[in-house]
């Protein structure tokens, strides 16, 4: 394997005989139970970090960093990189590709074996930006997590499934509006930002990939109700999506009655869907559920 001397140099980034290399020495071949396609593509990485809006004073969190190609893309552009690898294999690795291939930088990295969605804490400043290219089994699990556990977070670009992709970024009324859309817009403002094709990965997946953007609110939507209560509100809703929302909501609210008194009390018909209804919207109706009134 190739190493390097500085960030700039074209060897510090992995192609596509370094990662096959990589994976041979460490016996690692990719899983669709993991859900592991790694990134063979220099020029995709730094188009990633580039559309991320990695500044030289960031902090960045990333998840899932396989053999390391986003991570040394990464590295180039930002202060520092704490990684989150749950493989033991690829977790174990990972430092030591670091030092190889951008020796002057390794310092500026550190490694956290463990599940993402049990992270508590970060060694090191705090995150200020979360970049990833993440499986596509828990993408949107993981996402939440990070978001919630971390509020320094002020920018995110993750790489996701191009379905997820759509899921995350839409908006009230389209088809693909649903869970997903609601509680990433409850922490920032979302949208798509661009498309990578199936042949920048190895083993290439059977599905287009997208890039998500968020940007983190200012604040959170102003409501009396938890996040929590909100976000039982949107589950309740999206469980039964084809039923009006009195119907949905009957369960959350005790009766299809007290489900109607809760959606006139916040202004909204009980004849809507849940697809409809902005994550503001769905914040009044958890603040007039029946016993929050009483």
């Amino acid at each position: 394997m190739s190493t390097t001397t500085g960030p700039d140099s074209p060897d510090a980034l992995l192609g596509p005989a370094d990662i096959r290399e990589l994976a041979a020495a460490l016996g690692v071949r990719p899983t669709k139970q993991k859900g592991q396609n790694f990134v063979i593509d220099a020029n995709t990485v730094r188009r990633i970090v580039r559309t991320a809006g990695v500044r030289p004073d960031d902090v960045v969190v990333e998840v899932g960093p396989g053999l390391g190609s986003l991570t040394l893309a990464l590295l180039e552009a930002a202060d520092r990189v704490t990684a989150v690898e749950i493989d033991d294999i690829l977790a174990a690795a990972l430092p030591s590709t670091i030092a190889a291939r951008m020796p002057e930088r390794k310092d500026r990295f550190a490694l956290v074996h463990s599940d993402a969605m049990l992270v508590q804490e970060l060694p090191g400043p705090a995150p200020t930006a979360l970049v990833a290219n993440l499986p596509y089994n828990v993408a949107v699990p993981v996402l939440l997590h990070m978001l919630d556990r971390f509020p320094t977070i002020e920018r995110t670009l993750v790489m996701v499934q191009a379905e997820v992709a759509d899921r995350l970024a839409a908006k009230p009324g389209n088809k693909v509006y649903g869970v997903p859309s609601v509680k990433a817009n409850w922490y920032a403002e979302v949208k798509r930002a661009g498309a990578i094709g199936r042949n920048v990965f190895w083993p290439a997946p059977n599905v287009d990939s997208g890039l998500v953007s968020l940007v983190r609110r200012a604040e959170p939507p102003k409501t009396t109700a938890t996040k929590a209560e909100v976000f039982a509100v949107v589950d309740a809703a999206f469980a039964q999506r084809r039923k009006t929302l009195r119907a949905a909501l009957a369960g959350w609210a005790g009766s299809p009655a007290a489900a109607e008194a809760a959606l006139v009390a916040a202004g909204i018909s009980p004849q809507a869907r849940g697809e409809a209804l902005t994550v503001e919207e769905f914040a009044r109706i958890a603040e007039n559920k029946p016993e929050a009134r009483q």
